[in-house]
């Protein structure tokens, strides 16, 4: 599994994540580059491993880019299992309930303090935000869902969402979580 790790001047905050989706360069509508390159979406065409984040109804979303410098995709991780700095993600989200804390794109940003300000950043430098390895055992495939995304009405019919089935931390309805 991968972990995701966030430091800041409050403290840092870290978990596994737990479920993603994929966001194409190529004949994907849902894709924020899918009609080309703009000062918002830049950093999607970056190199891999910087941060693409963006904003979404007053909140944000984290997501990793995957391809070449050139070729606009992306994985937006959507649920991270909270492991540590669990009272400052509690504080940060005025909430107690583990499950409230990143079961969610937006929540998850907001637990771990991720906003545009770390668009663009580097997630390779192992300092304020990165992913790394957790040397836990990998997933076996049958733990693994595939699904349509949650959320986009445009390309909804791919199978771009991936997450560990029946894990109680994964967003969405319990429908989409077995």
């Amino acid at each position: 599994g991968k972990l995701l790790i966030r430091e800041t001047a409050e403290g840092s905050v870290g978990g596994r994540i737990l479920e993603t989706e994929a966001y194409l360069a190529a004949d994907d509508s849902a894709c924020h580059a899918a009609r080309g390159k703009t000062r918002k979406n830049a950093s999607m065409f970056g190199p891999p491993g910087l941060a693409y984040v963006y904003p979404i109804h007053s909140r944000h979303c984290f997501n990793v880019v995957t391809e070449p410098e050139g070729v606009a995709s992306a994985v937006l991780v959507r649920a991270v299992e909270p492991l540590t700095g669990l009272t400052l993600m509690k504080t940060r989200r005025g909430r107690d309930v583990l499950r409230e804390l990143a079961s969610g794109p937006a929540k998850l940003c907001e637990a771990f303090d991720i906003d545009r300000r770390l668009d663009g950043w580097d997630l390779t430098l192992g300092r304020q935000l990165w992913i790394v390895d957790d040397g836990v055992e990998p997933v076996l495939a049958a733990s693994v869902g595939c699904s349509p995304r949650i959320g986009v009405t445009s390309a909804e019919h791919l199978p771009l969402r991936f997450y560990i089935r029946r894990h109680a931390l994964v967003s969405g309805p319990r429908r989409l979580r077995d």
